[in-house]
């Protein structure tokens, strides 16, 4: 019989396995990538006073500029970039989280952590897309 932990890490693996395939899903279409800004908008008007989730807006505001730019060609994303913006922003969107978000004080702590993962992991090229995005202006 399988340990507590061996089924932990089984679930967490599945889990990354499922979002990363919806992720690529997404990135791969123009007009479903449309729609998760549409969905990360309204998720945002949602929960925007929500605490926890304050920290992530910048983030996040981020990713949906990078998205846009990289959409209309004006700047480019690496598809591993891309890839995982998506992921970040499909797991905000998502109902369906490690730590449910309407459990108070915790419930968008799994949504910003992962968020905070995806901005630090990318973070290189979030900085190309600033610098080129002052030059816009």
């Amino acid at each position: 019989m399988a340990s507590l932990r061996e089924k932990t890490v089984d679930f967490f693996g599945k889990a990354k396995l499922l979002y990363l395939e919806k992720a690529n899903q997404i990135a791969g279409e123009d007009g479903k990538l449309q729609k998760l800004l549409k969905n990360v908008g309204e998720r945002l008007t949602q929960v925007s006073n929500h605490p926890n989730v304050r920290t992530a807006l910048e983030p996040i505001m981020i990713f949906k500029r990078m998205i846009h730019a990289h959409r209309s060609g004006k700047f480019t994303v690496s598809s591993k970039t891309l890839g995982l913006i998506v992921l970040g922003l499909v797991y905000f969107i998502s109902p369906l989280d490690i730590i449910p978000d309407f459990i108070p004080l915790l419930g968008f702590t799994d949504d910003l952590s992962v968020i905070l993962a995806v901005f630090n992991s990318v973070k290189h090229e979030i900085d190309d897309f600033l610098l080129w995005e002052k030059t816009q202006a």
